[in-house]
């Protein structure tokens, strides 16, 4: 296989001065080439006995047909992975947490990281879901005592199939030595990130069959207290709509959720341009690729950086997301709905922006007294809580000066679509947010709008950051 990967790399070296043309031209021709191959996944450790294994030295054959696997962006990749603790169960979970991990020159968070995501999950919750680390260092040493540790600190979950440790052999690692230097990277971080891109591909191609949903997180972080429900609302609310990509923290290779059915194509991907870039960027080609035009990321994040040294020569790495919280399940509902306003919007920043957990807002040319923003449901619904907020942080005085929030109910057809007829005020926005708690109890109806109206006009522009609702179930009858 070694001798396979070299001859790539001196193909490759050809055209190393256009580079970036040619990589993007290869990378559209050779991904959509596969993109509506069917999905028949075949997991090789599934096959295998499930315990520690012995791994016998692959033959040239089988490294002629490791690297053909990579015209075919639907199937595994035929590893053969090390079991270093734990077996994985015969039920797809809902969701699998994947880790990968090295030996760093300073500070070790992975033991730290894996407790975090044990304790900040429910009992239902851990039924759900899987948690893989990759030991991805070829220092045998340090991942035996490694292993040890996490067998002693995590038995139970390994008994229990919610904890696995896995390592796929060097063998099976292209070439690592006269990578190009793209971006002008030093030659040891060249190495350091192209071998990071053949970890993160082994560690998603040995998750395929696992679950329903994969989530990558980095061998350093704090998780927020019941994520995994956070998710699953977030993720149910998406229902209908195509996404590649779910972003729950803006740093690095965090929180980052996928589909399972997704994985084999991304793990080709990230090993066929190992060399090319740092991963970090060629998910943002992959997720292009796939038609995910743009980032879909979610607040508050539900994981954060902790570590204080990086994996690459431990130098100091202090990056925190300030949109991460402890507590994030209250996550709002937002039922579905149509939104209507009568207030000139400013480019693309139209109304459904506001009504979206995305990392986005509505944001429209001055408004007058009367103008409205109008949130129409598909079918009525009890709500238990509203949360507006307006302007932004590098547009603060863009906020509604002076407005109030209103609820209504019977829906009438006009010429500018449905529209309620009746209409019960809430409350006033002061410096530019609401908030309203158990609105069902204030309300006898359900709601079929909530509007926002001008109240007095104003010179300055407006942003909607962010429209928040809760429901509630109707009791039982």
């Amino acid at each position: 296989m070694r001798l396979v990967w070299k001859s790539l790399d001196k193909m490759r070296c050809l055209r190393k001065r256009s580079t970036i043309p040619f990589l993007g031209f290869l990378i559209t021709f050779l991904l959509f080439l596969n993109l509506y191959i069917e999905d028949g996944y075949v997991l090789e450790g599934d096959k295998r006995q499930l315990r520690e294994t012995l791994v016998h030295p692959p033959s040239s054959e089988r490294y002629v047909h490791t690297f053909r696997d990579l015209s075919n962006f639907s199937g595994t990749i035929n590893v053969t992975y090390r079991y270093l603790a734990g077996t994985p169960l015969n039920r797809k979970k809902y969701l699998t947490i994947g880790l990968s991990s090295v030996k760093r020159k300073r500070g070790n968070y992975l033991l730290e990281t894996i407790k975090s995501i044990f304790d900040q999950s429910s009992y239902e919750e851990l039924k759900e879901i899987v948690v893989v680390v990759h030991l991805a260092d070829f220092d045998l040493v340090w991942c035996e005592n490694l292993v040890q540790e996490i067998t002693r600190k995590f038995a139970h979950h390994i008994i229990a199939g919610r904890l696995l440790v896995i390592q796929a052999p060097e063998d099976y690692y292209p070439s690592l030595d006269g990578l190009k230097r793209n971006y002008n990277d030093p030659e040891d971080r060249v190495r350091f990130r192209s071998k990071q891109n053949v970890d993160y591909a082994f560690l998603l191609n040995f998750c395929t069959n696992l679950s329903h949903f994969y989530m990558m997180l980095e061998d350093d972080v704090r998780c927020s207290r019941n994520f995994l429900t956070a998710l699953k609302k977030v993720i149910t609310s998406r229902e209908g709509s195509y996404w590649v990509m779910l972003e729950f923290s803006k740093l690095g290779y965090i929180g980052k959720l996928y589909h399972s059915k997704d994985l084999p194509r991304l793990a080709h991907f990230l090993l066929m341009f190992y060399q090319e870039m740092p991963c970090d960027w060629l998910l943002i080609h992959f997720r292009g690729l796939l038609a995910q035009k743009d980032v879909i990321r979610f607040k508050p994040s539900l994981f954060q950086h902790m570590g204080y040294y990086s994996s690459y020569k431990g130098a100091e790495n202090k990056l925190k997301d300030d949109d991460f919280e402890e507590d994030s399940i209250d996550i709002p509902d937002n039922p579905p709905a149509s939104l209507y306003t009568n207030i000139n919007v400013f480019e693309n920043y139209d109304a459904t922006k506001a009504y979206s957990s995305v990392d986005e807002y509505f944001w429209g040319k001055p408004p007058a007294t009367g103008d409205f923003f109008v949130i129409v449901f598909n079918k009525s619904t009890k709500i238990s809580k509203i949360k507006i907020a307006t302007g932004s942080d590098d547009r603060q005085n863009d906020i509604l000066h002076h407005g109030a929030l209103e609820v209504g109910e019977k829906l009438v057809g006009t010429k500018k679509g449905k529209q309620c007829s009746s209409y019960i005020t809430l409350g006033e926005f002061k410096n530019g947010n609401i908030e309203v708690q158990d609105v069902d109890h204030k309300i006898a109806f359900d709601i079929e709008c909530v509007r926002i109206v001008v109240t007095a006009s104003q010179k300055e522009w407006l942003i909607i950051r962010s429209i928040s609702l809760w429901t509630t179930q109707p009791p039982s009858q």
